[in-house]
């Protein structure tokens, strides 16, 4: 009898290997196919979680559901569209002014740089650029403003329909999870929801904040198209750690315009308001939302851009920021006794 019976139980385990190794392999396969879309849907769920809470007041206020979701994202989008035709309007403001303060630049350069530079450069068969030779560039431009339009279309769109029938989306797909597991899925969802909002209201909080200091600033040192920068600003700022001072890089160089000290002191303005914002404003917005050290913002926004570029980053600090939740709800019996309470206590204190 232990001749027969050993055999079918190694089949048995190897069995189980073999389906596990395939449900990876579907499960990778399915990524890479549709990556794009799932980056999508996780969008448009962060997006409906942040406007759910309008939502609801406008329910209240006796307005049906359906047209609460369809007004919130007319708003949105109309909000999006202003934004882009100020800018465009306030860029071709500031080009004849820009036009001739660079060329101002240049020849100050030009009258700065020695002499066999100069030569060296007048000899190399470099140059500008034909116009024929942009024009692809051209067109690779042109397609990723309407692919990142169609995107924000389709974001929207998913994002009314999540609005108006996520809570029985919802429990059609947890009727499929175990029993003695709903209660704690629905614990997790609880408090994903909760660290989603406050991430997208804190960091809508501090983009501001950063587009009026950028506003200001650049006003008071008549840097050209100080507004166009500033709203620039406030939208780098949703990039976590490193995208406000992404944006510096272009209001130094329009500072250069102005003067040397100029560019130099809108550059440690820049600095400056930075260290405040992480150090400051920061840890007074997300309160005790997101618990998370710059470290871990760099860690999570570099796999997130990895795993699913632009909109993979923004997704990735509010899905590390449901690590504490996940790890009291679901790891707790597979860790130390004191991790979970040594974790929150490093989060008192980092908070």
């Amino acid at each position: 009898m232990e001749r027969t019976t050993e055999p079918r139980r190694l089949l048995d385990v190897s069995g189980a290997a073999l389906v596990k190794v395939l449900a990876a392999v579907v499960m990778v396969w399915v990524w890479l196919r549709l990556w794009q879309f799932i980056m999508l849907l996780a969008l448009a769920v962060v997006l409906a979680v942040a406007f759910a809470p309008v939502v609801a007041w406008l329910e209240r206020r006796r307005l049906p559901r359906g047209v609460g979701a369809v007004l919130v994202a007319l708003v949105v989008a109309g909000l999006t569209v202003g934004f882009f035709w100020m800018a465009g309007a306030s860029l071709m403001d500031q080009a004849k002014t820009l036009g001739s303060r660079i060329s101002d630049v240049e020849r100050y350069v030009v009258h700065r740089t020695p002499q066999p530079i100069l030569r060296l450069f007048q000899e190399s068969d470099g140059g500008l650029p034909d116009a024929s030779s942009l024009v692809p560039y051209v067109i690779r431009a042109g397609r990723l403003a309407l692919s990142a339009v169609i995107v924000g279309v389709l974001a929207l769109i998913v994002m009314v329909y999540l609005l108006v029938e996520g809570r029985q989306t919802y429990q059609w797909l947890i009727a499929f999870v175990p029993a003695t597991h709903r209660a704690r899925t629905d614990q997790t969802a609880l408090e994903a929801q909760e660290a989603v909002k406050g991430y997208v209201l804190a960091n809508i909080a501090t983009s501001v904040f950063a587009a009026i200091f950028v506003f200001v600033a650049l006003s008071v040192l008549h840097v050209p198209a100080a507004l166009l920068l500033a709203l620039l600003a406030g939208i780098f700022d949703f990039i976590p750690v490193l995208g406000f001072i992404c944006s510096a890089a272009p209001a130094v160089l329009l500072a250069l315009t102005v003067s040397g000290p100029t560019a130099f002191l809108v550059a440690m303005l820049y600095v400056a308001y930075h260290g405040v914002e992480n150090y400051f404003i920061a840890p007074k917005v997300y309160g005790g939302r997101l618990r998370l050290s710059n470290l871990a913002v760099i860690v999570a926004f570099a796999a997130g851009a990895e795993l699913g570029g632009v909109i993979g980053a923004l997704l990735a600090l509010p899905v590390a920021a449901m690590y504490p939740a996940i790890e009291r709800i679901w790891l707790k019996d597979y860790l130390e006794r004191d991790t979970v309470e040594r974790h929150r206590r490093i989060e008192r204190q980092s908070a």
